[in-house]
């Protein structure tokens, strides 16, 4: 069979052809055995959240006008984790009245702690010391209620740093500073 007279081509097509759908079925394969996890960030499912996406934004930014919550750092480790939050209003003025709702989960592992009520004392809102199950990074979701107004905080902690930052900053510093370098 000589191909150098222009028969080589339908055959190159076809094992190109061949080549993408192995790469397609491939792709398919390796996605499903991922162990992909849904995110709860805003606590709730994500139907849910996308239908109300616009009520979220409008929420946090009239919860930002009126309030601030500041995160103060304890301990942070395996064997011993207090949450500490002040929540003040534009004013400076301490507010005694907030309602959280925080969970310290790691989805990869399925383990979800809620720490449930805080005690306030002078306007520092004070959660119960939790014993971590495993060491490594946690996220801590946040949900502030004052009044009628509410605001979610994404923490994420990590137990062998002893470090806690805010998620949503990170990400909104780390895009300036791409925007700076490039």
């Amino acid at each position: 069979m000589n191909l150098s007279n222009g028969r080589i081509w339908p055959y190159s097509i076809a094992v190109l052809i061949i080549l993408v759908f192995s790469f397609c079925v491939g792709t398919v394969i390796v996605t499903n055995s991922a162990n992909i996890q849904e995110s709860d960030l805003y606590m709730s499912d994500y139907q849910e959240i996308d239908g109300s996406a616009n009520d979220i934004i409008e929420a946090e930014i009239a919860f930002n006008k009126k309030y601030k919550v500041k995160y103060l750092s304890d301990s942070l480790s395996i064997d011993s984790t207090v949450l500490k939050f002040i929540v003040s209003d534009s004013d400076s003025n301490q507010v005694n009245n907030a309602k959280f709702k925080v969970i310290m989960n790691r989805p990869e592992l399925d383990i979800a702690i809620d720490l449930g009520e805080p005690k306030v004392v002078n306007g520092i809102y004070t959660f119960k010391s939790v014993a971590l199950p495993k060491e490594g990074k946690w996220d801590i979701l946040v949900k502030v209620y004052v009044e009628d107004l509410y605001r979610f905080y994404n923490l994420k902690a990590d137990t062998i740093t002893h470090e806690i930052f805010d998620g949503f900053e990170k990400l909104h510093v780390g895009s300036k500073t791409k925007k700076l370098i490039s």
